[in-house]
């Protein structure tokens, strides 16, 4: 139901990845994909460098605090996933650093929103490098599945390329503190409440654990996220499902609270969200590759900001 794809057979031209990649997309709104090209050594730098970030007293940390939306780091108890559902829910139990895109347009209405300047920490000086590196290859393979599942759907590779030269991506490193730290769970909270993303696609690369990812699959309802170490994660977010005429389901999912049989399991997850430019006009595949007739256009930045907008605490 999760399948795993191989970019680099896709890009020699293996004509099974496409079918299976719609299915896997109409049914999880999931994939797995190797041949992404983003070393292990990379990932590790990474994550290293923000362990060192996150091990800083909070009083340190705090002189780099935003909200949702912001660059910095993003506090435990300022963000609830399960709100944009409409579930009246406790924070989620991560705390976070987000980095966005350096190319700003000259708009400070567009400026101040979708490309507020970064934030890097002075005591973390590692962090702006590993995270640069890791950057540009994210965004190198979130072009390449674009081009996929515009391929996949029978459409111009550059189908959603072309809407995407200014992109509004946001990159977020979650910490998930264990057990031991953050004490029992409300009831109804998890790391990550239960929400789908807002954009095109997002690419993760994850820690396994047992409070870790789960996947709302039809059929069937919740399990958990198939992991394969040298794989990255994909699922696609609200505005893609839109494009797709909602043949393609935008990939519901959950992190699980911190698990009593593993008191001191702390995980770790690189999150790169891919976005379309703030401008760019989503137009809807109609019928027979669509599934739904007659949905309206819909303008990128609203789009996103709404559903921002609602998991903010």
């Amino acid at each position: 139901m999760i399948p795993t794809v191989d970019l680099d057979a896709w890009r020699a031209g293996d004509t099974t990845v496409g079918p299976a990649v719609d299915d896997a997309l109409q049914h999880a709104g999931f994939l797995l994909v190797t041949g992404h090209g983003v070393t292990d050594a990379l990932r590790a730098e990474l994550r290293a460098a923000a362990r060192r970030f996150f091990a800083l007293p909070a009083s340190v940390k705090q002189e780099y605090a935003v909200r949702i939306g912001g660059r910095g780091w993003l506090p435990p108890g300022v963000e609830a996933n399960g709100l944009v559902e409409g579930t009246v829910t406790p924070p989620d139990l991560k705390e976070s650093f987000a980095i966005g895109p350096e190319t700003s347009t000259g708009d400070p209405a567009v400026d101040d929103v979708w490309f507020p300047p970064n934030v890097w920490p002075a005591e973390v000086p590692e962090l702006h490098a590993a995270a640069s590196r890791y950057l540009a290859a994210m965004t190198a393979v979130s072009q390449d599945l674009l081009e996929l599942c515009a391929d996949s759907l029978g459409q111009e590779r550059d189908a959603l390329t072309r809407l995407a030269r200014h992109s509004t991506w946001t990159f977020n490193i979650n910490r998930y503190p264990p057990l031991a730290e953050v004490g029992e769970p409300e009831p109804g909270q998890y790391r990550i409440g239960p929400h789908t993303d807002f954009g095109t696609v997002t690419v993760l690369d994850r820690e396994p654990g047992v409070g870790g990812l789960q996947v709302d699959v039809d059929p069937g309802g919740w399990v958990d996220a198939p992991y394969d170490p040298a794989a990255l994660t994909i699922n696609i977010g609200d505005l893609l499902e839109h494009w797709t005429g909602r043949r393609w389901r935008s990939g519901r999912h959950r992190v699980l609270p911190p698990q009593a049989s593993a008191p001191q399991e702390e995980l770790m997850s690189l999150v790169f969200f891919y976005e379309l430019d703030h401008d760019a006009v989503v137009t809807p595949l109609e019928p027979p590759v669509g599934r739904v007739a007659g949905l309206d256009p819909v303008v990128s930045a609203p789009f996103l900001k709404e559903r921002l907008d609602a998991i903010s605490v």
